[in-house]
């Protein structure tokens, strides 16, 4: 399998021969991750009522996020080293062992370390996927597997949270957990088959000669992938700290704003903690928006933070200014999540007619758009519907923007910088949402009118997507 990853014929898709099984396996592994995380988020009023949990429910969510970063980086190191196979089975067995605990659990406590031990996992299984892809797929399949993998997302979102809300009523909330268990395993066995020919991440081939590399595409202490004698990529144990760190700081974003007094101080040295701890995490000059790789890096960030940041209060903007149920509220979002996997479905049929580098340009144009349409909505009164629709605008644009980026982050790797690039893609991801869900946690307190408070969260929202737009010129290598 790992030679048909240079050889295999441009017409071939990814769901014929020999990429069908682990396309299947790949997608259902994410649709599962994406599944949990949605289906949690359903029953977990009801876990904290039921288990009397209230002071610990933003730590359920936190947690994950935290050890996340941590996952990650082990992930991405650990492929680097050996090839993504044993990250990703580890993974997917810490994410099992997780959901066995929280399915488990008697008490709030044992359901958040489940969490914790969930989050590990997942985040180490995100990385170790893309690296799959990388040994896998040839590139000109990369569109189409990350549209896949985009659409294995935005999927669970349009029944996630119903079947959730079933399962708990008709059985157990245990069972939301528990279920995913039992799925996870067929999903693996899929892959199975076609991992056991993927080589090492600094072995030669797998298309070493046709991929460009970047000189700032990694962060071992030398700037290349192996060692300054061409050995195995060390183990990066400092990475791994400046991990936890990261980790540290992301919980304690989370549980500022519970904080009226300390919390704005808190947040604001969690922040240049977070800025500190990630240096090392991602490739040298992300942070200063260097040409290429750092500024695809640098845009993953910024994208999910302005689009998350802004679509965790889009169903509360209209619960509590539009007298709408709760359930009708994040159906809203049902528009934003099709647009999504109709753009992703998009740029991978248009495939090189559409040039990446013009996909984040638009893709990031749309985001702050949206934003832009639900701030004046809430500034100006305008009706409910203008900003359900132009959240449409804002799914359709990540649905373009997302593969792309993750398309232009493997291009732009060595077979031994795949695992780093693709954990720092991640690690963007999680900080990014993490950071902007923190800041408008404390601006949305630190305002005394509704109104005010959210207005203050899309202008926030809506400059971070802004510096998006700004920087997206510079991810043309």
């Amino acid at each position: 399998m790992h030679e048909s990853a240079v050889s295999a014929p441009p017409g071939a898709g990814i769901l014929q021969r020999p990429y069908a099984l682990v396309t299947v396996g790949a997608c259902a592994l994410v649709f599962l991750a994406a599944f949990e995380s949605l289906a949690v988020t359903t029953v977990m009023p009801v876990v904290s009522r039921e288990l009397g949990g209230a002071g610990l429910y933003a730590l359920a969510f936190a947690g994950p996020l935290a050890t996340g970063v941590i996952g990650m980086v082990g992930a991405g190191n650990w492929s680097d080293r050996r090839g993504p196979v044993g990250p990703l089975l580890a993974s997917v067995a810490v994410f099992a062992l997780g959901l066995l605990v929280a399915g488990t659990a008697g008490t709030m406590w044992a359901v958040v370390a489940g969490r914790l031990v969930q989050g590990l996992g997942g985040g180490a299984m995100t990385v170790a996927l893309y690296v799959v892809v990388a040994r896998v797929y040839p590139p000109v399949l990369h569109p189409k597997i990350f549209a896949a993998f985009s659409a294995a997302w935005v999927i669970p979102s349009l029944v996630g949270p119903f079947a959730a809300g079933l399962v708990a009523q008709l059985a157990s909330w245990h069972w939301v957990f528990l279920g995913v268990v039992v799925l996870v395993l067929p999903a693996l066995a899929m892959l199975l088959p076609a991992l056991r020919g993927v080589r090492s991440g600094n072995a030669n081939g797998n298309g070493s000669t046709n991929r460009k590399g970047s000189a700032h595409g990694n962060g071992s202490a030398n700037g290349k992938g192996s060692d300054a004698a061409g050995g195995q990529v060390p183990w990066a144990l400092g990475r791994l700290a400046w991990a936890a760190l990261a980790a540290l700081a992301v919980l304690g974003l989370n549980l500022s704003s519970g904080l009226p007094v300390a919390g704005p101080l808190l947040a604001g040295a969690a922040v240049v903690i977070a800025l500190l701890a990630v240096r090392p995490l991602v490739p040298r000059g992300t942070l200063t928006a260097r040409r290429g790789l750092p500024s695809v890096i640098l845009i993953r960030g910024l994208v999910a933070a302005g689009f998350f940041g802004a679509e965790v209060y889009l169903p509360y903007l209209l619960v509590e200014r539009y007298a709408f149920s709760p359930t009708f509220a994040g159906l809203t979002l049902t528009g934003g999540a099709l647009a999504w996997a109709a753009a992703s479905g998009i740029q991978s049929r248009l495939g090189g007619r559409l040039a990446s580098p013009a996909a984040v340009r638009t893709g990031s144009v749309m985001v702050l758009l949206a934003i832009a349409v639900a701030l004046l909505t809430t500034a100006l009164g305008w009706p409910a519907a203008v900003a359900i629709a132009g959240w449409v605008l804002a799914g359709g644009g990540m649905g373009l923007a997302y593969p792309r980026l993750s398309v232009m982050t493997l291009a732009l790797s060595t077979p031994d910088t795949e695992g780093f690039n693709s954990s720092a893609m991640s690690i963007s991801d999680s900080l990014g949402g993490a950071l902007a869900l923190a800041s408008t946690g404390v601006v949305f307190t630190t305002f005394t009118t509704t109104a005010a408070s959210f207005t203050g969260v899309f202008v926030l929202t809506a400059v971070i997507a802004a510096a998006a737009v700004t920087i997206a010129p510079r991810v043309a290598h």
